[in-house]
């Protein structure tokens, strides 16, 4: 295995390749998305571990949408069936495919999930530094968060410092699944070739970020304008339905979204290594 270098421009690529790929199989990607999603939400609802054990099942999220990408992406020369049409792998596949991966990579997804967790817990204590602990008793503790606290300075701060720190241990983790599944990497060693491969194509990366960025800001100005056009009807008419409707919109379309963009990280971990 050997690192790829791809030009900048192959980052709008990914993003074109991601959104091509999502439409063969749009059900099937939002299924899978929702389902993992729905998982790990409600074991962050467990009281004190949730929180901590939300974590160890990422790495397992991340795999299977890659692997179901790698399952609806079909190059012409492999899916040209018998009439000369390419063909669409069929939802089923995509599932009984994530379902053998996770099955095989288990061991090394959890020690990947281990680390994200320790990782995730060590951030949030640092916050304690800037808010004196309440962003800590809130994650790790189940402890409520009055308005005042919520609304105050340092509260928001601690909040900002954790996404922050979080953004290297989501570079840490882009590849780190698959290379362990595709490549046979040590969980370890995946995490340090993830972060290699995402700094030494940055131009890629970075374009791939800001090209996803823009594709959230035209849906999101899109479903903004059916929602309140929707919310708006509700209030003249007097019934909550449109603004229900409205609102369920905004939801959905950003969970969709999200499925959408986790679809194209298939393609960087493609491109960004070479298994000979």
């Amino acid at each position: 295995m050997k690192l790829n270098l791809v030009p900048a421009r192959t980052g709008a690529t990914w993003v074109r390749l991601g959104l091509k790929t999502f439409w063969r199989q749009p059900l099937a990607f939002i299924s899978l998305f929702f389902l993992l999603m729905a998982l790990i939400s409600t074991v962050s609802l467990l009281p004190l571990l949730g929180s901590v054990l939300a974590p160890v099942l990422l790495p397992f999220m991340t795999l299977g949408l890659m692997v179901a990408t790698s399952i609806a992406y079909t190059d012409n020369a492999e899916g040209i069936g018998t009439a000369g049409h390419a063909q669409r792998p069929t939802g089923s596949a995509m599932f009984v495919a994530v379902i053998a991966a996770m099955r095989t990579e288990w061991r090394s997804l959890v020690k990947l999930g281990v680390i994200s967790a320790v990782y995730f817990v060590f951030a949030v204590l640092l916050t304690s530094f800037i808010d004196g602990g309440q962003l800590a008793k809130a994650y790790l503790l189940d402890e409520a968060l009055t308005p005042e606290i919520m609304a105050s300075s340092d509260f928001q701060v601690a909040r900002m410092f954790l996404m922050c720190l979080n953004l290297p241990l989501s570079l840490a983790m882009w590849h780190a699944p698959a290379l362990v599944h595709w490549h046979r990497v040590e969980p370890v060693k995946s995490i340090f070739f993830s972060v290699v491969a995402v700094f030494r194509n940055f131009g890629a990366y970075a374009l791939f970020g800001l090209a996803w960025l823009g594709v959230f800001l035209l849906a999101g100005i899109g479903m903004g304008l059916v929602a309140t056009v929707l919310i708006g009807v509700g209030s003249v008419g007097g019934g909550g339905a449109a603004a229900a409707i409205g609102n369920v919109l905004i939801v959905g379309s950003a969970l969709v979204l999200a499925a959408m963009s986790m679809s194209s990280t298939w393609f960087t971990f493609r491109d960004s290594f070479d298994p000979n």
